[in-house]
């Protein structure tokens, strides 16, 4: 597939097969994933594949949290709201999701289970955790660059017929992963990426979000 093929294509996958994911296939993804810019080659990523029971505990572990009220705790400080169009764009995904998974307005019950998928990974059968060392901070310019990461992550996945979904919510209560994950106390959790194989029969993995006109956001200086 053409890369402008491939980014296009690619979508967050919410919803995935209990089908063990091979460890040759994820290395052969992480492989080519290596390869994404960092400033000045600086490479300061660390990247911990959980499966099995030590994700079933972290599963566990953040739902539990969650629902004792304990407060999200992540490694690095981040807006917790979003606000004008930021938050628009959040709201207008969620009632896309929504829509296709027949979630009403008022069914309280199916709105809270689908928040916690997110604490759950989306119950999928492997999570990639991010980390950068301590050391680094602050440091913006190393999260841009497991951001890079990232994105070469999704889509060397995707062109493998695997889904995926950048996950914020896993790694709210830092906590739990850091502990079950086995990450070392001199490295900081910035995001975690389920991975699996997709259920084509969950509704939301049909869903696709749209994306601003490049006229909203783009700007030519001497041209």
């Amino acid at each position: 597939m053409e890369f402008s093929e491939l980014i296009k294509a690619r979508k967050s996958v919410r919803g995935y097969q209990q089908k063990p994911v091979p460890r040759e296939v994820i290395e052969e993804i992480l492989a080519v994933a290596k390869w994404s810019p960092s400033s000045m080659n600086t490479q300061p990523w660390h990247v911990h594949v959980v499966t099995g029971e030590p994700l079933e505990r972290i599963r566990r572990g953040n739902t539990e949290n969650m629902v004792k009220g304990v407060p999200p705790k992540r490694d690095f400080p981040m807006k917790e709201a979003y606000e004008g169009i930021h938050r628009k764009r959040q709201v207008d995904i969620a009632i896309q999701l929504f829509d296709a998974m027949g979630i009403a307005r008022d069914d309280k019950e199916r709105r809270t289970d689908w928040v916690m998928r997110g604490f759950r990974q989306f119950d999928a059968p492997v999570s990639l955790v991010l980390t950068y060392d301590k050391y680094l901070e602050p440091a913006a310019i190393s999260q841009f660059d497991l951001g890079a990461l990232s994105h070469a992550i999704v889509l060397a996945a995707w062109e493998r017929g695997l889904g995926t979904v950048i996950n914020g919510q896993g790694i709210m209560q830092s906590a739990v992963v850091r502990e079950h994950a086995g990450i070392p106390d001199d490295q900081n959790i910035m995001i975690c990426i389920a991975m699996g194989y997709p259920d084509e029969s969950f509704v939301a993995n049909t869903v696709k979000s749209v994306r601003e006109d490049e006229a909203n956001f783009v700007r030519y200086v001497g041209f």
